[in-house]
């Protein structure tokens, strides 16, 4: 029996990853210091902000921190039992492709709408926080636990351990610092964007980059068929 190949599917989960990097470059810079996928941070600016850190926007991070968890608890519920030929189920496809369309449609009605404030600023804050826990959960339909697409601590922790310098083999190294070069080039994409164009016009980038991920993630599908197929018939 062949053994499945994850090579096709980093190129999509690499550009998802990019467009998590740029997504929280602009909700941390143009939404008043807040994550809409990295919960890490906004449970700590939660804590920090429970504690009377009057520089931390406690109810901004909690409205992202809620939202994501409802994004994902849907996901969850609607990605749950699926299968498919390949092993990325299409019920995972459909939830990263209305994901994009999504960020892609927010980003455009800022760009119409000018800058966001008060309800706007929360509003903006929680779909993109409930959009990117949908993405967190759709993409692990993949598979691959080093490329979740939100996250990169257990990565690093991986990649570290599993180094030669510690004893290990190197296994993996190439996705592993694929993930975090993709995180932080997406974070100073997004940043860049929001400084020399707009937060609005970042946003509507990062869900670009949303795309392009489901476009190649439905190439790797193609491809994992074809190639079991043309196993199947040797």
């Amino acid at each position: 029996m062949r053994q499945e190949s994850d090579t096709p599917y980093l190129v999509g989960l690499f550009a998802l990853t990019v467009a998590t990097g740029v997504v929280d470059a602009v909700s941390y810079l143009a939404l008043d210091h807040v994550f809409t996928g990295n919960m890490t941070g906004n449970v700590l600016f939660v804590g920090f902000g429970l504690s009377g850190s009057g520089s931390v926007p406690l109810l901004n991070n909690a409205v992202a921190l809620g939202a994501f968890l409802a994004g994902s608890l849907l996901a969850g519920r609607m990605v749950r039992g699926r299968t498919h030929a390949s092993r990325l189920p299409t019920a995972h496809l459909l939830l990263l492709a209305g994901t994009a369309a999504v960020i892609i449609a927010l980003g455009a009605v800022w760009l119409v709408l000018g800058d966001v404030g008060g309800g706007w600023l929360l509003g903006v804050t929680a779909v993109l926080a409930a959009a990117m826990g949908t993405q967190a959960v759709a993409a692990r339909g993949a598979r691959i636990p080093d490329v979740t697409t939100v996250v990169i601590t257990s990565t690093l922790v991986n990649f570290a351990l599993d180094s030669p310098l510690a004893g290990g083999t190197g296994d993996k190294w190439g996705r592993r610092a694929g993930a975090v070069l993709s995180m932080g080039g997406g974070g100073a994409l997004g940043a860049f964007l929001v400084r020399s164009w707009s937060g609005a016009g970042a946003l509507f980038a990062g869900g670009g980059c949303m795309a392009v991920g489901v476009i190649a993630l439905v190439c790797a599908r193609r491809y994992q068929l074809r190639a079991a197929a043309g196993g199947g018939r040797r």
